[in-house]
């Protein structure tokens, strides 16, 4: 069943990868058959207990991305890629495949900075100006210093992707086998 979850994923996630790179969107007819399809195999594979292991991974996929996705900084085809993942991880691999996930993306949006100056004189800029106010007032309110220039937008499927991809990696090396079981 490993090759079967190892396949299955990374169709999926390249396949995200490459429409969240082109078109920064995460379509519906990948995530939803995704999703099913996870549900699907560990059921007939596993029975009760499989339905258990998939439906536990997509809710804590989907719960985990659900909270930046309503705060404004994720987009729903990241939720719903990340909720697919967990119907076939399972809740430990996926917990573990959303933190390297966080990890990607910081790692991705420092890349983005590092490579735009004046992009990053701007962040910086903001941070310094939020802190000085916190310091003054004892207040967190974040106040943009610079309102004319945008943020650029990062396509999260690719850091969803890595993230992925080492968890399993992971998995695979430590104990030969990214299936944790039921």
């Amino acid at each position: 069943m490993d090759i079967l979850i190892v396949i299955a994923l990374a169709i999926a996630l390249l396949t995200a990868a490459v429409t969240d790179i082109r078109n920064q969107r995460i379509y519906n007819w990948l995530t939803f058959p995704l999703i099913i399809a996870g549900f699907a195999t560990h059921t007939v594979f596993g029975g009760f207990a499989g339905l258990k292991f998939a439906a536990g991974g997509f809710a804590l996929g989907f719960v985990a991305m659900a909270v930046p996705y309503f705060l404004g900084v994720m987009g729903a085809g990241d939720v719903k890629l990340m909720a697919g993942i967990g119907a076939w991880l399972g809740v430990e691999a996926t917990l573990v495949a959303f933190l390297f996930t966080c990890i990607a993306g910081g790692v991705y949006a420092l890349l983005v900075l590092a490579f735009n100056p004046s992009m990053c004189k701007t962040v910086l800029r903001n941070i310094a100006y939020t802190f000085l106010v916190f310091i003054g007032t004892r207040q967190f309110n974040f106040a943009s210093a610079d309102e004319q220039q945008v943020l650029p937008r990062l396509c999260y499927g690719v850091a969803i992707t890595v993230g992925t991809i080492g968890a399993m990696g992971i998995y695979a090396w430590e104990s030969g086998s990214i299936f944790v079981g039921y």
